[in-house]
Protein backbone atom coordinates (compact mmCIF):
# COMPACT_ATOMS: atom_id res chain seq x y z
CA UNK A 1 0.00 0.00 0.00
CA UNK A 2 1.49 3.34 -1.06
CA UNK A 3 2.51 5.83 1.65
CA UNK A 4 0.11 8.67 2.35
CA UNK A 5 1.72 12.04 1.71
CA UNK A 6 1.01 14.96 4.04
CA UNK A 7 1.23 18.68 3.38
CA UNK A 8 1.65 20.96 6.38
CA UNK A 9 0.14 24.46 6.37
CA UNK A 10 1.82 26.77 8.87
CA UNK A 11 5.05 25.86 10.64
CA UNK A 12 4.70 26.87 14.25
CA UNK A 13 4.82 25.22 17.66
CA UNK A 14 1.88 22.90 17.00
CA UNK A 15 3.14 21.87 13.57
CA UNK A 16 6.39 20.65 15.07
CA UNK A 17 4.50 18.35 17.45
CA UNK A 18 2.41 17.04 14.56
CA UNK A 19 5.44 16.38 12.34
CA UNK A 20 7.17 14.45 15.12
CA UNK A 21 3.98 12.43 15.60
CA UNK A 22 3.76 11.49 11.92
CA UNK A 23 7.32 10.16 12.10
CA UNK A 24 5.97 7.45 14.44
CA UNK A 25 3.14 6.34 12.15
CA UNK A 26 3.90 3.72 9.53
CA UNK A 27 3.02 4.46 5.92
CA UNK A 28 2.86 8.28 6.09
CA UNK A 29 5.35 11.00 5.19
CA UNK A 30 5.36 14.78 5.40
CA UNK A 31 6.41 15.79 1.88
CA UNK A 32 5.40 19.47 1.64
CA UNK A 33 5.14 22.51 3.89
CA UNK A 34 3.48 25.85 3.14
CA UNK A 35 4.46 28.77 5.35
CA UNK A 36 4.63 32.56 5.11
CA UNK A 37 8.14 32.28 6.54
CA UNK A 38 11.22 31.65 4.41
CA UNK A 39 12.04 27.99 4.96
CA UNK A 40 15.14 26.06 3.99
CA UNK A 41 14.55 22.36 3.17
CA UNK A 42 17.95 21.43 4.60
CA UNK A 43 17.08 23.12 7.89
CA UNK A 44 13.81 21.18 8.05
CA UNK A 45 15.65 17.94 7.40
CA UNK A 46 18.08 18.71 10.22
CA UNK A 47 15.32 19.73 12.64
CA UNK A 48 12.65 17.14 11.84
CA UNK A 49 14.41 14.50 9.74
CA UNK A 50 12.09 15.01 6.75
CA UNK A 51 12.67 15.65 3.05
CA UNK A 52 10.00 17.99 1.77
CA UNK A 53 9.16 20.73 -0.68
CA UNK A 54 8.56 24.18 0.76
CA UNK A 55 6.08 26.79 -0.45
CA UNK A 56 5.16 30.33 0.53
CA UNK A 57 2.03 30.00 -1.60
CA UNK A 58 -0.43 27.45 -0.20
CA UNK A 59 -2.41 27.29 -3.45
CA UNK A 60 0.76 26.31 -5.33
CA UNK A 61 1.34 23.49 -2.87
CA UNK A 62 -2.15 22.15 -3.61
CA UNK A 63 -1.62 22.47 -7.36
CA UNK A 64 1.95 21.18 -7.69
CA UNK A 65 2.10 18.28 -5.23
CA UNK A 66 0.39 14.90 -5.01
CA UNK A 67 -0.23 15.10 -1.26
CA UNK A 68 -3.12 13.03 0.11
CA UNK A 69 -3.69 14.94 3.37
CA UNK A 70 -3.60 18.63 4.25
CA UNK A 71 -2.79 19.43 7.87
CA UNK A 72 -3.66 23.02 8.92
CA UNK A 73 -2.14 24.74 11.99
CA UNK A 74 -2.30 28.40 11.08
CA UNK A 75 -3.88 31.07 13.35
CA UNK A 76 -7.65 30.73 13.75
CA UNK A 77 -8.93 33.22 11.12
CA UNK A 78 -7.18 31.34 8.31
CA UNK A 79 -8.67 27.91 9.05
CA UNK A 80 -11.88 28.26 7.06
CA UNK A 81 -10.48 29.40 3.71
CA UNK A 82 -7.49 27.08 3.87
CA UNK A 83 -9.70 24.12 4.78
CA UNK A 84 -12.12 24.93 1.95
CA UNK A 85 -9.23 25.04 -0.51
CA UNK A 86 -8.07 21.60 0.64
CA UNK A 87 -11.59 20.17 0.36
CA UNK A 88 -12.09 21.60 -3.14
CA UNK A 89 -8.75 20.03 -4.10
CA UNK A 90 -10.02 16.65 -2.90
CA UNK A 91 -7.50 16.27 -0.07
CA UNK A 92 -8.26 14.62 3.24
CA UNK A 93 -8.12 17.12 6.08
CA UNK A 94 -6.63 17.51 9.56
CA UNK A 95 -7.74 20.80 11.10
CA UNK A 96 -6.80 22.44 14.38
CA UNK A 97 -9.59 23.90 16.46
CA UNK A 98 -11.46 26.14 16.17
CA UNK A 99 -12.60 25.07 12.73
CA UNK A 100 -13.72 28.67 12.08
CA UNK A 101 -14.49 31.85 13.97
CA UNK A 102 -18.00 32.25 12.49
CA UNK A 103 -20.80 29.70 12.66
CA UNK A 104 -21.83 30.16 9.03
CA UNK A 105 -18.31 29.21 7.96
CA UNK A 106 -18.43 25.97 9.96
CA UNK A 107 -21.71 25.06 8.25
CA UNK A 108 -20.42 25.87 4.74
CA UNK A 109 -17.33 23.77 5.38
CA UNK A 110 -19.49 20.91 6.63
CA UNK A 111 -21.54 20.95 3.42
CA UNK A 112 -18.40 21.04 1.26
CA UNK A 113 -16.84 18.11 3.12
CA UNK A 114 -20.02 16.06 2.68
CA UNK A 115 -20.09 16.75 -1.07
CA UNK A 116 -16.40 15.97 -1.51
CA UNK A 117 -16.58 12.68 0.42
CA UNK A 118 -13.19 13.22 2.06
CA UNK A 119 -12.04 12.06 5.52
CA UNK A 120 -11.60 14.65 8.24
CA UNK A 121 -9.98 14.92 11.65
CA UNK A 122 -10.41 17.92 13.97
CA UNK A 123 -7.85 18.25 16.76
CA UNK A 124 -9.97 17.62 19.81
CA UNK A 125 -7.22 15.16 20.69
CA UNK A 126 -8.09 15.03 24.41
CA UNK A 127 -10.73 12.44 23.53
CA UNK A 128 -7.85 10.07 22.73
CA UNK A 129 -6.00 10.67 26.01
CA UNK A 130 -5.69 7.90 28.57
CA UNK A 131 -7.52 10.12 31.04
CA UNK A 132 -10.57 10.68 28.83
CA UNK A 133 -10.62 7.09 27.62
CA UNK A 134 -10.59 5.83 31.21
CA UNK A 135 -13.45 8.16 32.19
CA UNK A 136 -15.44 7.04 29.16
CA UNK A 137 -14.83 3.41 30.15
CA UNK A 138 -16.12 4.08 33.70
CA UNK A 139 -19.25 5.64 32.16
CA UNK A 140 -19.77 2.84 29.64
CA UNK A 141 -19.51 0.21 32.37
CA UNK A 142 -22.28 2.12 34.18
CA UNK A 143 -20.25 2.58 37.34
CA UNK A 144 -21.70 6.07 37.69
CA UNK A 145 -25.21 5.05 36.67
CA UNK A 146 -27.30 7.75 34.97
CA UNK A 147 -25.27 10.95 34.94
CA UNK A 148 -27.41 14.00 35.72
CA UNK A 149 -24.73 16.64 36.28
CA UNK A 150 -21.34 17.39 34.81
CA UNK A 151 -18.89 20.17 35.54
CA UNK A 152 -16.02 20.60 33.09
CA UNK A 153 -13.68 23.53 33.64
CA UNK A 154 -10.67 24.62 31.58
CA UNK A 155 -8.09 26.79 33.34
CA UNK A 156 -5.15 27.89 31.20
CA UNK A 157 -3.61 31.32 31.67
CA UNK A 158 -2.71 32.55 28.18
CA UNK A 159 -0.63 35.58 29.12
CA UNK A 160 2.55 37.22 27.77
CA UNK A 161 4.54 34.11 28.69
CA UNK A 162 2.59 32.00 26.20
CA UNK A 163 3.53 31.77 22.53
CA UNK A 164 0.19 32.70 20.96
CA UNK A 165 -0.50 35.62 23.29
CA UNK A 166 0.50 38.41 20.89
CA UNK A 167 -2.10 37.49 18.29
CA UNK A 168 -4.55 35.72 20.57
CA UNK A 169 -5.46 38.93 22.42
CA UNK A 170 -7.11 40.34 19.28
CA UNK A 171 -10.83 39.66 18.77
CA UNK A 172 -10.38 39.01 15.05
CA UNK A 173 -7.75 36.36 15.81
CA UNK A 174 -8.83 34.62 19.03
CA UNK A 175 -12.59 35.03 18.67
CA UNK A 176 -13.60 34.23 22.24
CA UNK A 177 -12.35 32.43 25.32
CA UNK A 178 -14.29 29.34 24.27
CA UNK A 179 -13.23 29.40 20.63
CA UNK A 180 -9.54 29.94 21.24
CA UNK A 181 -9.10 27.42 24.07
CA UNK A 182 -12.09 26.45 26.22
CA UNK A 183 -13.78 24.56 23.39
CA UNK A 184 -11.74 21.58 24.65
CA UNK A 185 -13.84 21.67 27.82
CA UNK A 186 -17.08 22.02 25.85
CA UNK A 187 -16.07 19.06 23.71
CA UNK A 188 -15.29 17.04 26.84
CA UNK A 189 -18.75 17.82 28.26
CA UNK A 190 -20.39 16.49 25.10
CA UNK A 191 -18.10 13.45 25.12
CA UNK A 192 -18.94 12.46 28.70
CA UNK A 193 -22.60 13.50 28.93
CA UNK A 194 -24.34 11.75 26.07
CA UNK A 195 -27.25 13.56 24.54
CA UNK A 196 -28.24 16.65 22.64
CA UNK A 197 -28.12 20.15 24.10
CA UNK A 198 -31.47 21.98 24.23
CA UNK A 199 -30.46 25.34 25.70
CA UNK A 200 -27.44 27.24 26.97
CA UNK A 201 -27.12 30.23 29.27
CA UNK A 202 -23.69 31.80 29.38
CA UNK A 203 -21.94 34.69 31.11
CA UNK A 204 -18.52 36.18 30.48
CA UNK A 205 -16.20 38.60 32.26
CA UNK A 206 -12.86 40.38 31.81
CA UNK A 207 -9.86 40.22 34.12
CA UNK A 208 -8.46 43.44 35.59
CA UNK A 209 -4.92 42.02 35.69
CA UNK A 210 -2.44 43.99 33.56
CA UNK A 211 -1.37 40.84 31.72
CA UNK A 212 -4.92 40.23 30.49
CA UNK A 213 -6.40 43.69 29.96
CA UNK A 214 -5.00 43.81 26.37
CA UNK A 215 -7.56 41.15 25.41
CA UNK A 216 -10.25 42.54 23.12
CA UNK A 217 -12.81 39.99 24.30
CA UNK A 218 -13.90 38.58 27.69
CA UNK A 219 -11.35 36.10 28.97
CA UNK A 220 -13.53 33.97 31.26
CA UNK A 221 -16.90 32.44 30.39
CA UNK A 222 -19.27 30.19 32.34
CA UNK A 223 -21.95 28.25 30.46
CA UNK A 224 -24.90 26.30 31.86
CA UNK A 225 -26.37 23.68 29.53
CA UNK A 226 -29.68 21.82 29.58
CA UNK A 227 -30.00 18.58 27.64
CA UNK A 228 -32.96 17.57 25.49
CA UNK A 229 -35.65 15.42 27.08
CA UNK A 230 -33.77 14.52 30.24
CA UNK A 231 -33.14 15.76 33.75
CA UNK A 232 -29.53 16.45 32.86
CA UNK A 233 -27.48 19.65 33.12
CA UNK A 234 -23.83 20.63 32.80
CA UNK A 235 -21.56 23.58 33.45
CA UNK A 236 -18.51 24.51 31.38
CA UNK A 237 -15.94 27.15 32.34
CA UNK A 238 -13.33 28.59 29.99
CA UNK A 239 -10.76 30.63 31.90
CA UNK A 240 -7.70 31.91 30.02
CA UNK A 241 -6.91 34.77 32.44
CA UNK A 242 -5.83 32.80 35.51
CA UNK A 243 -2.57 32.76 37.48
CA UNK A 244 -2.32 29.08 38.31
CA UNK A 245 -1.11 25.78 36.87
CA UNK A 246 -3.00 24.39 33.88
CA UNK A 247 -6.05 22.51 35.17
CA UNK A 248 -8.68 20.51 33.31
CA UNK A 249 -11.34 19.93 35.94
CA UNK A 250 -13.86 17.11 35.44
CA UNK A 251 -16.66 16.32 37.91
CA UNK A 252 -19.46 13.93 36.95
CA UNK A 253 -22.37 13.01 39.25
CA UNK A 254 -24.62 10.03 38.60
CA UNK A 255 -27.24 7.78 40.17
CA UNK A 256 -24.65 5.18 41.17
CA UNK A 257 -21.55 7.24 41.84
CA UNK A 258 -19.37 10.24 41.09
CA UNK A 259 -16.07 10.96 39.39
CA UNK A 260 -13.68 13.82 40.14
CA UNK A 261 -10.70 14.11 37.78
CA UNK A 262 -8.96 10.75 38.41
CA UNK A 263 -10.92 9.78 41.53
CA UNK A 264 -14.27 8.07 41.83
CA UNK A 265 -16.81 6.35 44.02
CA UNK A 266 -19.38 3.80 42.85
CA UNK A 267 -22.12 2.03 44.79
CA UNK A 268 -21.74 -0.83 42.31
CA UNK A 269 -18.31 -1.80 43.62
CA UNK A 270 -18.42 -3.56 46.98
CA UNK A 271 -15.91 -2.56 49.59
CA UNK A 272 -15.38 1.05 48.51
CA UNK A 273 -15.52 3.70 51.21
CA UNK A 274 -17.96 6.46 50.20
CA UNK A 275 -16.19 8.83 52.58
CA UNK A 276 -12.97 8.64 50.58
CA UNK A 277 -12.22 8.75 46.86
CA UNK A 278 -10.70 5.75 45.13
CA UNK A 279 -7.93 6.71 42.73
CA UNK A 280 -7.84 5.76 39.05
CA UNK A 281 -4.15 5.66 38.14
CA UNK A 282 -3.69 7.21 34.70
CA UNK A 283 -1.98 10.06 32.87
CA UNK A 284 -3.97 13.23 33.42
CA UNK A 285 -4.66 16.05 30.97
CA UNK A 286 -2.56 18.47 33.00
CA UNK A 287 -0.58 20.47 30.46
CA UNK A 288 -1.27 23.01 27.73
CA UNK A 289 1.96 22.06 25.96
CA UNK A 290 1.35 20.47 22.57
CA UNK A 291 4.24 18.08 23.20
CA UNK A 292 2.05 16.46 25.88
CA UNK A 293 -1.09 16.13 23.75
CA UNK A 294 -2.17 12.63 22.58
CA UNK A 295 -1.76 13.23 18.85
CA UNK A 296 -0.32 9.76 18.16
CA UNK A 297 -3.47 7.68 18.85
CA UNK A 298 -5.64 10.32 17.17
CA UNK A 299 -3.57 10.55 13.98
CA UNK A 300 -3.16 6.77 13.85
CA UNK A 301 -6.95 6.44 13.99
CA UNK A 302 -7.26 9.02 11.20
CA UNK A 303 -4.81 7.21 8.95
CA UNK A 304 -6.66 3.95 9.66
CA UNK A 305 -9.95 5.59 8.66
CA UNK A 306 -8.49 6.64 5.30
CA UNK A 307 -7.02 3.20 4.66
CA UNK A 308 -10.28 1.49 5.59
CA UNK A 309 -12.58 3.95 3.79
CA UNK A 310 -14.64 4.89 6.82
CA UNK A 311 -15.27 7.97 8.95
CA UNK A 312 -12.81 9.02 11.61
CA UNK A 313 -13.80 7.92 15.12
CA UNK A 314 -14.40 10.42 17.96
CA UNK A 315 -13.08 13.57 16.24
CA UNK A 316 -14.50 13.63 12.72
CA UNK A 317 -15.80 16.94 11.36
CA UNK A 318 -19.47 16.26 12.13
CA UNK A 319 -18.69 15.59 15.78
CA UNK A 320 -16.53 18.71 16.07
CA UNK A 321 -19.23 20.72 14.28
CA UNK A 322 -21.73 19.89 17.05
CA UNK A 323 -19.28 21.07 19.70
CA UNK A 324 -18.81 24.32 17.78
CA UNK A 325 -22.59 24.80 17.51
CA UNK A 326 -22.80 24.79 21.30
CA UNK A 327 -19.81 27.14 21.57
CA UNK A 328 -21.38 29.65 19.18
CA UNK A 329 -24.70 29.41 21.04
CA UNK A 330 -22.89 30.04 24.34
CA UNK A 331 -21.05 33.06 22.97
CA UNK A 332 -24.33 34.44 21.61
CA UNK A 333 -25.97 33.94 25.00
CA UNK A 334 -23.21 35.80 26.84
CA UNK A 335 -23.12 38.60 24.28
CA UNK A 336 -26.89 39.15 24.18
CA UNK A 337 -27.61 38.43 27.85
CA UNK A 338 -30.25 35.74 27.29
CA UNK A 339 -30.64 31.94 27.11
CA UNK A 340 -30.12 30.53 23.60
CA UNK A 341 -31.84 27.39 22.32
CA UNK A 342 -29.67 25.23 20.06
CA UNK A 343 -32.34 25.21 17.38
CA UNK A 344 -31.46 28.87 16.85
CA UNK A 345 -28.07 27.72 15.57
CA UNK A 346 -28.99 25.66 12.53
Amino acid sequence: MKPLKIGIVGLGWVAGAHINTFRNIEGVAVTAIASRRDLNPSDLKEQFGIDCQVYKDYSRMLEETDIDIVDIYTPHPFHFEQAMAAVHAGRHLILEKPIALEYEQTRLLKDAITRAGIRTCVCFECRFSRHFQLIRSVIDQELLGEIHFGEIDYYHGIGPWYGQYEWNIRKEMGGSSLLTAGCHAMDAALFFLDGEIEEVNSYHVYSKAADFTPYEYPTTSVTMMKFVGEERVAKVTSCIDCYQPYYFHIHLVGSEGSLLDNRFYSKKLKGLNKDAWSVLETSLIDSGSVEDHPYLPQFQAFIDSIRQGRSMILTDYDTAFETHRVVFAADTSAREGRPVRLREVE
